[in-house]
C-alpha cells in the first residue's frame, strides 16, 4: 500500500514538474502583446490548448471590441494553470489586394557598399588603406570628406584625386555611423591612388508582389529584404522602381540546387517607386493597383493556423495562379520576423511546373480562411516542397512605418 502511494507521489510529482516547466517555456514563448479586429474576442487557434480568459471575458462585447481600445487578459494551458498575462490591443480590421504578380526591382543605394576587399602590393608588401582606417566588407560608405558619394565611380574619382593625403571617410555599419581618417596608397600597376576595396551603388532583380492597399497606395513584396550577393547585408535604398516583368521560363528545383523563375523586364514600364527597404521585404508606391484580385481580410498574427491553405503565384507570363499548400507549422515567439510558418507545397501542377518554392516566388500572397496571412520568403534547399513564410501583418505593420518615415523625410 505505501509502496502504491509512494510511487503515486512520484508520478504526480513527475507531472506538476512537466507542467510547469511547459508553463514556463510557453510563457517565454508566447508573444506579451496581442491585436484582435474589431468586434473579436482574443482566440488562438494555431495554439491547442491555450486559451484567453480573465474580467475582459465578462465585459460586453460593444465595450470590449471597439477599435482604439485596450485590455490585459491571461493566458492559460487548458483552462488551468495560468501562463502569463497579455496585453491586447483591438484595431480595425484592413482590407488589401492579394497580388501574386512578378514585379523587377531596380534599386540605388543610399551610398555604397563595400563587397571586396583588394590588397595592393607594395615592394613586396600587402597594403589595404580601407581595411588598415577600420573599413569591413558589409559597411556602407556614406560620404568622403564630407561630400556625399553615391556612385562606385565617384568613390574612385575622389580617391584618385586625394594625392594620397588622408581622407575623412563616413560608414555605416549595424545602423550605427562611424567616421574614420584612411590614407590612400598607390597602386604600382597605373601609379593611381587607390583604396583597396570594391563597391557597389545598385541592385537589379525579379521578385513577387504580395499585396496593394488600394488605401494608401502602397504595395509590399518579397516579404525579406533585398540584400547584396556577395555580402549578405541589406542594401540601403536611396531610390529605385519597380517595373513590369514577363516569367519566360524556370529552372526546377531539386534536393540541394533551388530552382528559379526566369523573367525579362521587356517594355520596362514602371509600376511604381521603391521608398523602403528591410528586413521585411521591399515597399513602394503606385498611382493604379498592380493587382486584379477582389480585396481580402488582412489576417491577424492569432488568426494563422496549420492546415490548408493556398499560394497566389505566376509561373508563367504575367497572370498569377491558385496553388494549394499546407500551413505546417505558426510561430508567433516573434524571434524572426520573416520565418513565421512552415509551408509545404501539395498542389501537383505546381510540383511538376516547379519542384515546389523556386527562387523569385519569395512574396507570394498565403491566403487562408479567406484573408491574407502572409508571404512565401525562403526555400528549404534540401527540400523544394517546403520553406518558411512570414505573416502579412508584419510587412503591413513595416509598410505603415516606412511610409510615414517617408512622408516625414518629405
Amino acid at each position: 500500500m505505501r509502496r502504491a502511494y509512494r510511487i503515486s507521489v512520484a508520478v504526480l510529482s513527475l507531472f506538476l514538474s512537466g507542467v510547469l516547466v511547459l508553463v514556463s517555456v510557453l510563457g517565454a514563448l508566447l508573444p506579451d502583446h496581442y491585436y484582435v479586429a474589431q468586434g473579436q474576442r482574443l482566440i488562438l487557434p494555431g495554439l491547442w490548448g491555450i486559451r484567453a480568459q480573465g474580467w475582459a471575458d465578462r465585459m460586453p462585447d460593444e465595450l470590449l471590441c471597439r477599435a482604439g481600445n485596450r485590455y490585459s487578459t491571461t493566458l492559460s494551458l487548458l483552462g488551468g494553470p495560468v501562463i502569463k498575462t497579455v496585453s491586447v490591443q483591438v484595431v480595425e480590421r484592413e482590407m488589401v489586394i492579394p497580388a501574386g504578380t512578378p514585379f523587377g526591382i531596380k534599386m540605388f543605394t543610399e551610398g555604397v557598399m563595400v563587397v571586396g576587399m583588394s590588397d595592393l602590393d607594395l615592394n613586396g608588401k600587402a597594403v589595404n588603406p580601407a581595411k588598415q582606417a577600420g573599413i569591413k566588407t558589409g559597411d556602407v560608405i556614406l560620404s568622403i570628406e564630407g561630400q556625399k558619394v553615391e556612385s562606385n565611380e565617384q568613390v574612385g574619382e575622389i580617391v584618385s584625386a586625394s594625392g594620397g593625403r588622408p581622407l575623412e571617410v563616413c560608414f555605416l555599419r549595424g545602423g550605427t555611423e562611424h567616421v574614420v581618417s584612411m590614407t590612400p596608397a598607390v597602386s604600382p600597376t597605373d601609379g593611381s591612388y587607390k583604396a583597396g576595396i570594391w563597391v557597389r551603388d545598385s541592385s537589379a532583380g525579379i521578385g513577387t508582389m504580395t499585396y496593394y492597399d488600394p488605401q494608401t497606395r502602397i504595395f509590399a513584396g518579397l516579404g525579406h529584404a533585398v540584400c547584396d550577393v556577395d555580402t549578405g547585408g541589406v542594401m540601403p535604398l536611396a531610390t529605385g522602381e519597380a517595373v513590369e516583368v514577363t516569367i519566360t521560363g524556370v529552372n526546377k528545383g531539386s534536393s540541394g540546387f533551388p530552382g528559379e523563375l526566369r523573367g525579362v523586364f521587356g517594355s520596362g514600364q514602371v509600376i511604381g517607386t521603391l521608398i523602403h527597404n528591410d528586413e521585411t521585404g521591399i515597399y513602394g508606391q503606385c498611382s493604379y493597383s498592380p493587382a486584379l484580385n477582389e480585396p481580402v481580410p488582412l489576417a491577424l498574427q492569432s488568426e494563422v493556423h496549420p492546415g490548408p491553405a493556398v499560394i497566389y503565384t505566376t509561373v508563367e507570363g504575367k497572370t498569377p495562379r491558385s496553388y494549394q499548400i499546407e500551413i505546417e507549422r505558426v510561430s508567433v515567439s516573434g524571434a524572426n520576423l520573416t520565418k513565421n510558418m512552415v509551408i509545404r507545397v501539395t498542389d501537383e501542377k505546381l510540383l511538376s511546373l516547379t519542384g515546389g518554392i523556386v527562387q523569385g516566388m519569395s512574396g507570394s500572397p498565403i491566403l487562408q480562411d479567406g484573408k491574407l496571412v502572409g508571404a512565401v520568403t525562403h526555400v528549404f534547399v534540401n527540400d523544394p516542397t517546403r520553406g518558411y513564410g512570414i505573416f502579412a501583418q508584419n510587412m503591413k505593420c513595416e509598410a505603415t512605418a516606412g511610409n510615414a518615415a517617408e512622408k516625414q523625410a518629405a
